[in-house]
Parts: structure tokens; sequence; C-alpha cells
């Protein structure tokens, strides 16, 4: 499977589909194939470019910390190696503040983006989560872990659901019995660039298109985050989603994916 060198690591990452460029960028702990439920919408539409950030899956871990800027000039290699000038660009709560920076920092390569589960700055309460996160990596086992972060990104219309509980407990299972957990330090070094992240004055020049989109019940990057980065950016469109947390876009999934796929063809 293919990887590229760019910003002193070798990165991993995955194609689906065709047409123009669609870079997708995930969250802490996640690799690229987490996108899955929502490569399988967009890839009728465009080439999809699935990276695994610095830290987790394929892609090289170097000890940290890391920081949003550092990790969208990671993709701007990525963009670089692949002879792609310019695409529309996704980003999940982490690969979320991750594209802010791509935007800011490389502004001709990013054509329009959605925001999901975003953030300008973390607050306090903000900080105290991600480092329990951190605590809960190295305490706990990969089970406990995963248990933890299902708690942290759902809601209860999922928990009551049957299919969605079985999809869990499967999810339980499987992180027990992964061969290749992400190492304690790479998810310290990704929080770190979470919990420093801070776009609040510098949204203002973003040119591009944007969608912030999320979960009006999110706990974990609370509906007031999403507001201000959508307040910050100019001309940004906002989605807020009722009865949805963190993972509002698998709780969503049914409206999730038709309203990017005509959002991204728009913009």
């Amino acid at each position: 499977m293919p990887h590229v060198e760019t910003n002193g690591i070798k990165m991993f990452y995955q194609e689906r589909g065709s047409g123009e460029p669609l870079v997708c960028i995930m969250g802490v702990t996640a690799p690229g194939g987490v996108w899955d439920a929502h490569a399988q919408a967009w890839e009728k539409h465009f080439r999809c470019i699935l990276g695994d950030n610095r830290g987790v899956g394929e892609t090289d871990k170097p000890a940290g910390p890391y920081t949003s800027a550092m990790m969208a000039d990671d993709y701007a290699g990525l963009m670089d190696k692949l002879g792609i000038k310019q695409a529309r660009v996704v980003g999940c709560s982490l690969g979320s503040v991750i594209a802010q920076q791509l935007a800011l920092r490389h502004p001709e390569k990013v054509k329009s983006m959605i925001l999901m589960c975003t953030w300008a700055r973390q607050d306090r309460f903000g900080l105290y989560t991600w480092q329990h996160l951190i605590k809960a990596k190295a305490c706990m086992r990969p089970e406990d872990f995963m248990q933890w972060i299902q708690m942290l990104i759902f809601t209860k219309p999922w928990f009551d659901n049957d299919d969605c509980w079985n999809n869990m407990q499967q999810g339980l299972k499987d992180a027990a019995v992964n061969p290749a957990p992400q190492p304690v330090h790479a998810t310290e070094a990704q929080s770190a660039a979470a919990m420093t992240h801070n776009t609040l004055n510098e949204l203002k020049n973003v040119k591009c298109p944007t969608l912030v989109i999320g979960g009006k019940d999110d706990t974990f990057t609370p509906q007031w985050m999403g507001k201000e980065v959508a307040a910050a950016i100019p001309g940004a469109d906002l989605h807020l989603y009722d009865n949805a947390g963190h993972a509002f876009h698998w709780e969503c999934l049914s409206d999730f994916n038709p309203r990017t796929t005509e959002w991204l063809l728009k913009h």
C-alpha cells in the first residue's frame, strides 16, 4: 500500500473513487480507514484521499508533541507528492483543526472545506477532557479505553438502538485483539496538537467556502466551539444536528452523507 515522504515522515494513504480530489483527515487515535462509511458516498463523485495522520495507523509515529500546523504541513506535502494543486478538504475533530491550518497556511491548496466537531481553541473543561484521555490511554486496557471513548462520543439514541449497540460491543472485542494499537506516546503527541490549537484570531483570514457541522449534544467538543468557528470564518455555513454527539456523522449517517455530498458538489 502507498506511502509518501512528507515533512520528515513516511505517511500512509489510501485512494478511493475518481474525480476532483477530496482530502479526508480523521481525528485522534483514528486511521484514515475510519472514513469508510462516508467514503462510500463521496467516492462516487470525488477522488478520496484517506490519510493516516502522523502518529497513527501505518504512518510514522515520531516522538511528540505534535501541532496542528505541523500536521497540516504533512498533508500539504502529501498533496504535493500526489500532484494535487488544490482539493476539497474534510476534517473530523482533530482532523478539522488540521484542516483549518491547511487552509490558513496553504490557502491555495484548499478549494473548500467541511469542519466536523471542530474548535478554534480549548477552554479549561476541554483541556481537562484531553488530559483525562491521555491518562486513560496510558492506564486502561485497549478495550476499556475504547469503551470510555464510546461513552464520550455517542449519545443515548445510539445506545438504545440494538444494531448500534451490537456494533459497539464488536468494537470492544476488536480493540482487545488489535495487533497494532496506537502507542501511548503517539496518543499523547496527537492530543498535544488538539490542546494547543488556537486559531481564533486567524480564522477571519480563511478565504474558502466552509461548512461547520456537528451535534448539539456533543460533550467532547460542545456546540459553542463549532458556533465560534463558524462565526469567525467569513461566510461559513453551520449545521448542528439535534440529539447527536461527537459521532454525529455516524448517528445521523443517512442525512450526513447526502448533505455533505451535496455541499461538496456545490463548493
